[in-house]
């Protein structure tokens, strides 16, 4: 069993593109977090560029070096740490979620599937076909993006795979706070995990993000919380949580799949 540790959701303003402050303000933030004991670390979605569509191709290339970077600290700080960057692969972009374990080896890839059509995320991102846990140092990971969370058919595909904590990194706006602050909350209580949310602070381009990140229990208490500036939302999560609440109440026992299935219409 995994022993209890401290986990981090890091919320921040995003600048439009500007890659070489927002990459100063995370590593300082990853910094402080690591000085805290931090175990795990979660970045919001798109930390680097923000939704920067004129420009998003090349900006892409900057996404290397900084999983470079990621990588080399992680290890050196026995960290792991989530977050989305924009990925590119021949002439398609991802919104692209990175689990790094503490050894600096990247043990997840996760294309973004559901994108926000709303907002245009269609027509400039390609959406992902897989998704899967991640094995770290923390546990099983299953990583979700932003507009994910409203999907429980991919929370529950991981817990199918042994996830025992969600990662989210997101940038969901002001306007539909209350719906993060009940998904995140329900997300964890119907899966009996753990979830580690960070979202972004500020204005980014035409959205303002009010931050809210959060680190929920498996029994649905908000462990921490943050407000609408930039800080570090930090908790102890205990592993031996999730089993316990498991064993209580034993959902996944008790689930029907019979009736989940379709049934053709009586005539």
């Amino acid at each position: 069993m995994i022993p209890p540790f401290r986990a981090a959701a890091l919320q921040f303003p995003i600048e439009m593109g500007a890659v070489e402050g927002n990459a100063a303000r995370a590593f300082a933030l990853l910094r402080e977090a690591a000085d805290g004991k931090a175990a795990l670390c979660v970045l919001p979605e798109m930390w680097s560029t923000g939704f920067s569509y004129d420009n998003l191709r090349a900006l892409c290339g900057t996404t290397p070096g900084l999983l470079h970077d990621l990588r080399r600290f992680a290890a050196d700080r026995r960290i792991v740490i989530a977050g989305s960057l924009p990925e590119r692969s021949g002439r398609s972009v991802y919104n692209t979620l990175y689990v790094i374990n503490a050894t600096g080896a990247i043990t997840g890839e996760y294309r973004k599937t559901h994108l926000f059509s709303p907002s245009g995320e269609t027509l400039h991102f390609r959406r992902g076909t897989d998704a899967s846990v991640a094995h770290t140092s923390v546990g099983t990971i299953g990583p979700q993006i932003c507009y994910d969370i409203r999907f429980p058919e991919l929370s529950r595909k991981y817990v199918s795979e042994g996830a025992t904590l969600f990662c989210v990194a997101a940038q969901w706006p002001a306007v539909r706070k209350a719906h993060w602050d009940l998904l995140t909350v329900a997300r964890a209580v119907e899966n009996q995990l753990f979830v580690v949310a960070a979202n972004a602070v500020g204005r980014s381009g035409e959205f303002h993000y009010t931050g809210g990140s959060a680190i929920v229990s498996p029994w649905g208490e908000r462990l921490a919380q943050g407000g609408e500036d930039e800080d570090i939302v930090m908790a102890t999560i205990d592993p031996s949580k999730v089993e316990d609440a498991r064993r209580r109440i034993p959902c996944a026992q008790d689930r029907n799949e019979r009736a989940y299935r379709k049934t053709r219409p009586k005539r």
